[in-house]
């Protein structure tokens, strides 16, 4: 139960942990000052969000997200929401693509040269199934976790203030709800995929618990020391370069291989959560199907995607968050059932 746990438990952070995230922007754009509470309030609703979709997962046996949608919010609003978590992971897929083509410029590959080789480690991974995914997240999250703790701890060390929470300041708190909800769509999307691995309700529990004390330890963490480096944030596109200003190129190496990883992560999710949705459509292996999905990705690119950003991010905020309402309700609206 422990081994299954922990193992969904990596998964769900490897979802969760993406670029935006290691690389300090998307914590600093939510949180920031007077965010104590606003995080301690995103580490519940995390903890609840994950645990129900993971039962309901588990009630269905579920090898997609479907029938989760159809649970939460009946088989109508479901289809909206089939179309645009397909949208969604497509487009935040196709985006890592090209991150990660850019973060293996720094070791002096190309960038069409660093998006043909995740293409392929990507490929790989889905040889052995969904096994793949979940093996891999076992293996690189605790390393990419352990990077950013170790990185941040060292700051804090060298060069960090004592952290003081004033309890009366904390006007940021409704950003708990939005950044929870941002992470509901591929939350939903790649655990729905395991619901038929799940074998007993305390894998359940030890991986909802598990991530969203190890997130909201980490987050809290993460941006405490952005908030003192504040003054210095505005001169970095990735704030965790602020933070590492004065170590040795060797650790800027080291956490730009920590960025990929966290890049990997994210793009396999995506691609998880096509595939998952549409493999009884189809009778190729799974490792095929990602490749051809991958490949339609590719020549996009190279496209300037502000504008697709500007028009759906908006929009997926919105539905996320009716998804986030009606994950915090499903215990109320199904009390006998939890």
């Amino acid at each position: 139960m422990w081994k299954a746990g922990l193992k969904w438990m990596f998964l769900i952070m490897g979802t969760t942990i993406g670029a935006g995230y290691a690389s300090g922007r998307e914590i600093w754009q939510f949180f920031g000052y007077e965010s104590g509470l606003a995080i301690l309030l995103f580490t519940v609703l995390f903890i609840i969000s994950c645990y129900f979709i993971m039962k309901i997962s588990y009630e269905k046996k579920t090898v997609h997200y479907l029938p989760v949608l159809e649970t939460l919010l009946g088989k109508k609003l479901a289809g909206l929401y089939d179309f645009m978590i397909i949208l969604y992971l497509f487009s935040v897929t196709v985006v890592m693509l090209a991150g990660a083509g850019a973060a293996l410029e720094v070791f002096y590959l190309p960038f069409w040269v660093g998006i043909a080789v995740t293409v392929i480690l990507l490929v790989f991974l889905f040889v052995w199934d969904i096994q793949g995914m979940v093996s891999i997240n076992a293996f690189i999250i605790p390393l990419l976790v352990a990077g950013l703790i170790g990185a941040l701890l060292s700051f804090t060390l060298k060069y960090g203030q004592p952290i003081i929470i004033d309890w009366r300041e904390q006007g940021n708190w409704p950003s708990a709800f939005t950044f929870t909800a941002l992470n509901i769509l591929p939350l939903v999307a790649v655990l729905a995929a395991i619901g038929k691995e799940i074998k007993h309700q305390g894998e359940i529990w030890i991986a909802s618990l598990g991530s969203g004390i190890l997130l909201g330890g980490l987050t809290f963490l993460y941006n405490e020391i952005l908030s003192q480096m504040a003054s210095d944030i505005v001169l970095y596109e990735i704030p965790l370069f602020a933070i590492l200003k004065n170590y040795h190129y060797i650790m800027l190496i080291l956490m730009s291989v920590v960025l990929w990883c966290a890049i990997y992560t994210t793009a396999a999710s995506g691609v998880v959560g096509l595939t998952t949705r549409f493999r009884k459509k189809t009778s190729m292996p799974l490792w095929l199907l990602a490749f051809i999905i991958l490949l339609v990705m590719v020549p996009l690119t190279t496209f300037g995607f502000s504008t697709l950003v500007a028009v759906l991010y908006p929009l997926y905020g919105l539905l996320n968050l009716y998804m986030l309402a009606a994950l915090l309700l499903y215990p109320i609206a199904n009390r006998y059932k939890w």
